[in-house]
């Protein structure tokens, strides 16, 4: 088993590779500078880099080279921080922190923002067409990042999450919410590492779905148990909106419990591949999302 400390040095190796690539996405000029200022503010305040790390530890362990998968790893980056400035929008979430800083919207306007996450998901698709690798694992990859992006995915979550807030909710309801809005990008990053490296996605996609409602779990615990320096967004913001969430309706323990089940699902989902350096990576971060304070 890799250790905590051994696991998180690994991370910030990858994310690093991402935000160099990240950084340099928008330097050729071509985009007006408020809204090129407003898309790299959001891309590049922080965050852990997760989707793009899940995304590149499946190729490798289908024996793909990082540096060739790299621009898809930050598609995933670019589509996740688009739906982070939407979701803080004041027609959506209406919060005035992200990671730290003010949001998007705060820090420019709320107009800038919708086009800053606009831009942003465009850009997703054509760092993708531009991958090479033979064209049909690009297209695999492409359709499961568009599907998971898309209204069944990310964007119908969003839908559904609106819907439920200030219902009283159940535990089925809140689990296909989180699924689509949480989980989708989540199991997407591995299924599509795993087919640009060419291999079988059974495993890459339990995993993905695992680890995401892990992660979505976890995330709805430091909501109420958490503070605002750590997270870098407002504690206790669920609560105030009236929204559905796994303490609300199970409570913190309850909540811990599932969390860990499905921590186990996913360390279960890597067992094939053995001691190959990506899978106990990817064991040891399953593990560690149950405990993580942001």
């Amino acid at each position: 088993m890799m250790d905590v400390a051994t696991m998180k040095a690994h991370l910030r190796q990858m994310a690093a590779a991402v935000e160099e690539r990240l950084a340099a996405l928008f330097a050729d000029g071509a985009v007006p500078e408020r809204l090129r200022q407003a898309m790299t503010y959001s891309l590049l305040a922080g965050g852990k880099r997760l989707r793009p790390a899940l995304l590149l530890a499946w190729a490798e362990l289908g024996g793909a080279s990082s540096s060739v998968v790299l621009d898809a790893a930050c598609a995933l980056e670019c589509i996740h921080t688009y739906s982070l400035i939407h979701d803080d929008l004041p027609a959506m979430d209406n919060d005035d922190l992200r990671r730290g800083k003010p949001s998007c919207h705060k820090q420019f306007d709320e107009a800038t923002a919708i086009l800053a996450g606009d831009g942003l998901l465009t850009e997703a698709f054509s760092l993708m067409v531009r991958i090479s690798l033979p064209a049909d694992r690009v297209l695999a990859a492409i359709a499961v990042v568009a599907e998971a992006a898309g209204p069944r995915g990310m964007v119908g979550g969003q839908m559904l999450d609106m819907e439920l807030t200030g219902q009283s909710g159940e535990v089925l309801a809140l689990q296909r919410m989180h699924q689509k809005k949480t989980g989708a990008l989540f199991t997407a990053a591995c299924v599509m590492g795993a087919l640009l490296a060419g291999r079988e996605t059974a495993a890459a996609r339990a995993y993905g779905e695992a680890f995401g409602l892990a992660f979505q779990i976890t995330d709805d615990i430091l909501d109420v148990v958490g503070d605002t320096a750590t997270l870098g967004k407002p504690v206790g913001s669920d609560e105030r909106q009236g929204k559905v969430t796994y303490p609300a309706l199970v409570g913190l323990e309850q909540s811990r419990i599932l969390a860990q089940e499905r921590v186990h699902q996913a360390i279960a989902a890597v067992a094939p591949y053995g001691d190959h350096p990506q899978a106990l990576f990817l064991r040891a971060l399953a593990d560690y999302l149950v405990e993580r304070t942001q």
